[in-house]
């Protein structure tokens, strides 16, 4: 949390995420709430080589982070993809294609999604790059918020299609370490 909550310190990112900066109190509490919540889905995305040798904290191979919302009552297996690069050496390297692509896959798989959504700001070309690179298609433009809503609907080829650009992909639980017994965790 604490790591995630300086990123979004960067006015760049606030711009193109449209978030307001939070106290660390009030990250904390949204981050809570993103855990908990079923109506939403997020992954941290790690600089594998850096993460599998653990030669640095899980925080320092930090780059970024996946989300999946499922908000749309009257059809669940519509849902929202965002992607966020934060650590700005790993923009134009292809982990947000890969984070994304993994997600997309993950919400095919377990989560019965058939229709993914982007909203990007007009000015974030990357991203509508991007996407667009990944089969999505632009649907509308909010000139009020300044935003581009693209679509994929995952037909039964764009689903093969999707489930082969993550084919090496293996699905783990991530178990953070038990402290032993006696010890209190503390956050600061």
């Amino acid at each position: 949390v604490v790591r995630y909550h300086e990123w979004m310190q960067s006015e760049e990112l606030q711009r193109l995420t449209a978030s307001e900066p939070l106290s660390l109190e009030q990250e904390y509490e949204m981050q809570r709430s993103w855990r908990d919540d079923a109506d939403k889905c997020t992954f941290i995305v790690l600089d594998t080589e850096r993460w599998s040798g653990q030669a640095c904290a899980d925080e320092d191979c930090m780059v970024g982070d996946v989300n999946l919302f499922l908000t749309d009552t009257e059809d669940p297996t519509l849902g929202e993809i965002e992607i966020m690069i934060a650590e700005p050496s790993y923009r134009g390297r292809g982990f947000g294609k890969e984070a994304t692509l993994m997600m997309m896959s993950y919400g095919v798989r377990n989560l019965g999604i058939t229709t993914f959504e982007a909203k990007i700001g007009q000015e974030n070309e990357a991203s509508i790059c991007m996407f667009k690179k990944l089969h999505f298609k632009e649907v509308a433009v909010n000139s009020v918020f300044q935003e581009v809503t693209l679509r994929l609907d995952v037909s039964d080829q764009e689903r093969r299609w999707l489930l082969e650009q993550t084919d090496h992909v293996e699905e783990k639980s991530y178990v953070e370490p038990t402290l032993p017994a006696g010890v209190l965790e503390t956050r600061q």
